[in-house]
């Protein structure tokens, strides 16, 4: 049996993984969950507090967004069989320029994560039906509210440190991320019409094509 740990993006709950469905006579599925780091928390004391989550030997680990980011981390302290990230990115080159000016300007920092906590008010000013349907999503999918959880990934994704990855990672992106924009991108397999949210809406495609990347 081949277990298979799911860690979602930034203050996402596991349910962006509900429709992904392995063969159950060869993988068995887990689902890990972020929690609110303690104050002073490095994403590599974060990682290894992760790692006494994984309850098997030899997993997958797959990790979406800011997942993946986590997912590589964990790979440095756990034996792994392979290690899969989703709209991610494997090293700090990746990252687009504005999350680099970040870095030094300190921008992120201005951003309103308080709103996060406060669902109603961003529903009381949505205007129009793509807003609405985004927040509805926003609901259902994001579930760690907690503003300095949220300050602290920002801070962690902008100032991460990896330069270089582990060429075995396998990078799996779609080609219209807005978030992480493809052209950034290295070396991964490319979804084509795929967003950053395409575990969630094209998961069809990963339930195709899953297994196989993971048994390759």
């Amino acid at each position: 049996m081949i277990h298979v740990y799911f860690m979602p993006g930034m203050a996402a709950n596991p349910t962006i993984f509900k429709n992904i469905r392995l063969p159950e006579a060869i993988f068995q599925q887990h689902l890990l969950e972020w929690f609110v780091p303690s104050k002073g928390m490095t994403l590599e004391d974060y990682a290894k507090k992760m790692c006494t989550k994984i309850e098997h030997s030899n997993v997958v680990l797959i990790g979406v967004s800011f997942g993946g980011f986590l997912v590589q981390e964990m790979a440095k302290h756990i034996k792994t069989r392979k290690v899969i990230i989703i709209s991610s990115v494997k090293t700090n080159k990746e990252l687009p320029k504005r999350m680099l000016l970040a870095k030094y300007t300190k921008a992120h920092k201005l951003l309103p994560t308080g709103l996060v906590t406060n669902m109603e008010v961003l529903h009381k000013y949505a205007f129009g039906d793509a807003v609405t349907k985004r927040l509805e999503l926003y609901d259902e999918f994001l579930s760690v509210k907690d503003k300095y959880y949220l300050d602290w990934s920002l801070d962690q994704i902008v100032n991460w440190n990896q330069t270089s990855c582990d060429p075995n990672v396998v990078h799996i992106h779609g080609d219209k991320d807005p978030v992480f924009p493809i052209r950034h991108i290295k070396d991964c397999i490319t979804v084509s019409n795929g967003t950053h949210i395409m575990i969630i809406n094209r998961f069809k495609w990963f339930n195709e094509h899953l297994p196989k990347i993971i048994l390759d």
